[in-house]
């Protein structure tokens, strides 16, 4: 099998400060062009979950409280995968482009994540007028914009 190597090209840092996403000084080049989308896509590490023991977990137990008692790990948004890859659309609220610096209002990775890329988010390539999605989660909000305001602790087994 090919093994595939990945580079951070920088962090997450998400405490008391904000949320930033800090990139390393040697990336801070491939922001040009940025400005003006309102919203990117992140493909992140989930560093507290990269051990061998976590990538043979193909199962998870009803992770979601209106969820089938078993679900394979590729229907669940677990950190706890063959490969901890994580993808999260973003809001943008400023950037410097010239500190490698953009400001997000929220993500839920944990300070010092590794950001391994950055892709804006344009509707006709990533938005989808009417997705599908199964009954146990059907009343889940539609849009980004709406989960802010949902009670998600009501949803999770975890």
């Amino acid at each position: 099998m090919t093994e595939y190597k990945l580079q951070p090209i920088g962090i997450i840092q998400n405490n008391e400060d904000g949320c930033l996403l800090k990139l390393k000084k040697e990336y801070v080049p491939a922001l040009a062009g940025i400005e003006g989308f309102s919203h990117l896509q992140l493909v992140w590490w989930f560093s507290d979950f990269a051990d061998a023991k976590y990538r043979m977990i193909l199962d998870a137990e009803q992770p979601y409280k209106h969820a089938p008692e078993k679900m394979g790990i590729f229907a669940t948004r677990s950190p706890i995968r063959p490969n901890p890859i994580a993808l999260s659309v973003v809001q943008v609220l400023s950037v410097d482009v010239e500190k490698g610096i953009l400001s997000i209002p929220y993500i839920d990775a944990n300070d010092q994540t590794p950001l391994i890329d950055i892709k804006p988010y344009t509707p006709s390539s990533d938005r989808v007028e009417v997705p599908r999605v199964p009954s146990w989660c059907h009343h889940w909000p539609n849009s980004l914009e709406e989960s802010a305001d949902f009670n998600w602790e009501n949803e999770f087994n975890f």
